[in-house]
């Protein structure tokens, strides 16, 4: 249930002996002014009223008291929203045009239940505690507040439940940027600008999202051919999101606008991203999201089985080491088929999987070793074969040579 004052109602409130009245109004607009948006133009406000003796009180110690707990109250309230941008069509050029629509984030993720080597778990922790209480520390070293995040690594390793735990021990908002929706470098501008302080902007499967790789390199040959060509879909693609705007949007001017945001991108190819896109100052901290270790194991297994210790955690260590499992496989293999947790028959299964793992990469090692040996013959015989080619070459060259020297008056 929600309280809160109505129009034109009053309420008292005591302060330290002296009672305070607050009255809510509204101005309304005259009737004959016809408006886009009428909401807009309706202006509510609340009057204080106390008497005359008690004006150095409020505004001592009355009115940082009322802010103060303004703002306790809207931190206990807050929810934590999921946003994403809305198509540049949908937007209008009226004051209350929504860029972002959202929906409350309720996703359950945390650092302690999520499948990653502790060690390298700390780490992150201790890099958003700093990045959260070094507003001081950033501005005098002349630094914008916000830092980048790029999580890299095969399908399944957790990137996504990586950003979720991130925003969940944050208690940040999070802006999921669909680029394949954004027209212009204009409207990236626009969306970024849009956005709160205390916020993670994701792009995910940036590699996928738009064409940011080999950009400029064909920009260098187009200024090579200096015919005329009549309008093609290629002007159209250099109306959309560029890489010199991607990258104002992550470290330019406009970035410095607000404070207290994070840009995570995430990749499973990091070798197809162009280098000054994931340079250091704009991606700060690379994590690579990897196969499934031992040690996240032993997360998963509490989390899904409730268990710490079992006797054929031994063989699953050695298994994990020879076999490469992302830690959603993992996950899947350990959930109980039924309500009533059989641990054994979990374990067995994920035993199973592994062996399996385990031959289908050492069949795609021996395949790959077929190949290299095949190419290796190919390569002896060519050499095997140029090699008789330069040895008749030189008997050729000789016996020229030598029947040239026994008859001097023939020209061959």
């Amino acid at each position: 249930m929600a309280l809160a004052v109505d129009d034109h109602e009053e309420v008292a409130d005591d302060f330290r002996g002296a009672t305070m009245w607050w009255r809510k109004s509204k101005a309304i607009p005259r009737a004959n002014v016809i408006s886009w948006a009428p909401r807009q133009d309706e202006r509510r406000s609340y009057h204080l009223t106390f008497h005359r003796r008690h004006r150095a009180l409020v505004e001592a110690d009355y009115f940082p008291h009322v802010l103060a707990k303004g703002r306790a109250v809207t931190v206990r309230n807050r929810q934590r929203r999921l946003f994403t941008n809305n198509p540049g069509a949908d937007w209008s050029g009226y004051d209350d045009a929504r860029v972002w629509s959202h929906v409350k984030l309720e996703h359950p993720s945390t650092f302690a239940t999520l499948a990653m080597d502790p060690v390298r778990k700390q780490e992150i922790i201790d890099d958003l505690d700093m990045f959260r209480d070094g507003k001081d520390y950033y501005a005098s070293v002349g630094k914008a507040w916000k830092r980048g995040y790029l999580l890299f690594g095969p399908p399944g390793t957790g990137k996504s439940t990586m950003i979720a735990a991130m925003a969940n021990f944050l208690d940040y908002d999070v802006y999921d940027l669909e680029l394949t929706a954004v027209k212009s470098n204009t409207e990236l501008r626009r969306l970024f600008i849009e956005t709160t302080g205390k916020s993670i902007i994701v792009i995910e499967d940036i590699d996928c999202s738009i064409d940011l790789t080999g950009k400029r390199k064909k920009k260098k040959k187009d200024k090579k051919k200096k015919k005329v060509m009549p309008p093609s879909d290629d002007d159209d693609e250099e109306k959309k999101v560029t890489l010199s705007g991607l990258l104002n949007f992550i470290d330019g001017l406009w970035s410095a606008c607000g404070g207290e945001r994070i840009i995570i991108f995430t990749t499973n190819h990091k070798e197809k991203l162009d280098p000054a896109l994931i340079r250091r100052g704009r991606m700060d901290m690379h994590i690579e999201m990897s196969y499934c270790c031992f040690e996240s194991f032993k997360v998963l297994a509490k989390n899904y089985l409730g268990v710490e210790q079992h006797e054929m955690f031994g063989e699953i260590r050695q298994l994990l080491e020879e076999a490469d499992m992302s830690p959603a496989d993992v996950a899947e293999n350990l959930m109980p088929r039924s309500k009533t947790k059989d641990v054994d028959a979990c374990l067995e299964r994920l035993v199973k999987a592994l062996h399996e793992a385990k031959e289908t990469k050492a069949a795609g090692g021996n395949d790959d070793d077929n190949e290299s040996s095949s190419s290796s013959d190919d390569s002896d015989s060519d050499s095997d074969s140029s090699s008789d080619s330069e040895e008749q070459d030189k008997l050729a060259v000789v016996t020229k040579l030598d029947f040239s020297l026994a008859q001097p008056n023939y020209i061959i």
